[in-house]
This record gives C-alpha cells, structure tokens and sequence, in this order.
C-alpha cells in the first residue's frame, strides 16, 4: 500500500482525532521518527484501547493497568496495529505527546521535530510482517515528504529515551525493518 500524504494527514489512514497534541515550534523541520510499541493492556492485543488511551476516554474500571495510565494524557501521530492497519491520531504539522524527556543527536526534546509511530505490540513479542510493511511503506512516504528525515534518523523510543525507555524492545528487528525501507524509499535518501 502506498501512502500519501496531504497537509499533514496520511491517506488512507483511519483518522481518529486525539486532543493530546500541541503546536510544533517549526513545522518546517520534522526531521525524526520515533518508533515505539504499546499494547493494553500490556501484553493483549486488540480491543481499541490503545484509541481511547490516546483519546482520553479510556475507562480506568476495566483493568487495573488502566487506572493507573487513564489520566495520563499522551498520543502518538500513528498506530500500526497487528494486521498492519493504520490509525492517525495527530495531524504531522502538530506535536504529539510520545517521546517525553528526550535526546537525539545532541537535540532535546524530540516531539518538538520528532513523527511518532507506535505498534501494536510489547518489547519481547515478535511484530508482524504486515506491520514491518506498512511501517516501511510509512517511513518511505515521510521520507519523500520530510527530507530531513534519513534511515539514520528513523530510530526507537530507546534510542531517544536511554535507560527511561526500552520500547520497541529487543523483538524488533531493525535489519528486516530496514531491509523492507530499502526496497519502498526513495532512492536520493541513500
């Protein structure tokens, strides 16, 4: 699948609106992906409570975990979910609220220039091909759209976050993942 994208949204993700977003300071310079995993509860997969975390809406009576992330107000500009669907939850031009305290080469603050990707998943299970896909396919298209955005500054939330985070964990296998850009990006990002 081939992704576009138009004044910020991604077609054809499914657009489920967060309010956990703010305003960047120079939307010009989207220069970072950050990829992390998320499941909720953790672990289960499924049941759209990663849309309601992400919307503020989710209800904190269903599972125990949830009570104590449900006043937590985060988001992520996408979801891969297992079968590699696509959700948007923040317009690319604003900040989402996904990397907290964080570094990258020497910059702060990573959601001020930062797109993040969450998948469906946890540091130790193994992800999908169809999310590698669609992931590759999304980093391809924010590559084409963002230039600044190289493979060396597609990274995880590790990676920005170091000894906070550990997401997407050692189940990711960034080989494969790169592997599966090469074949989708565009040439003169190489």
């Amino acid at each position: 699948m081939a992704f576009h994208l138009n004044e910020g949204l991604i077609q054809p993700a499914h657009w489920v609106p967060s309010p956990n977003y703010s305003a960047r300071p120079d939307a010009r310079d989207i220069s970072l992906v950050v990829v992390h995993n998320i499941s909720l509860p953790p672990g289960e997969f499924g049941g759209g409570f990663v849309e309601a975390f992400f919307q503020n809406r989710l209800d904190a009576s269903l599972h125990p975990y949830f009570a104590e992330i449900a006043s937590l107000r985060v988001s992520a500009h996408c979801l891969i979910d297992r079968a590699g669907a696509l959700v948007q939850f923040v317009n690319l031009h604003e900040r989402a609220w996904h990397a907290g305290v964080s570094s990258f080469a020497g910059r702060d603050n990573c959601n001020d220039y930062s797109v993040g990707i969450e998948l469906e998943g946890a540091d130790t299970t193994a992800f999908t091909d169809a999310q590698y896909q669609t992931l590759a396919q999304l980093c391809a298209a924010l590559m084409r759209e963002f230039p600044l955005i190289t493979p060396g500054r597609i990274v995880g939330h590790s990676d920005v976050a170091p000894g906070r985070k550990t997401d997407p964990g050692p189940a990711f296998d960034w080989d494969y993942f790169q592997a599966a850009l090469l074949s989708c990006a565009p040439p003169m990002a190489y």
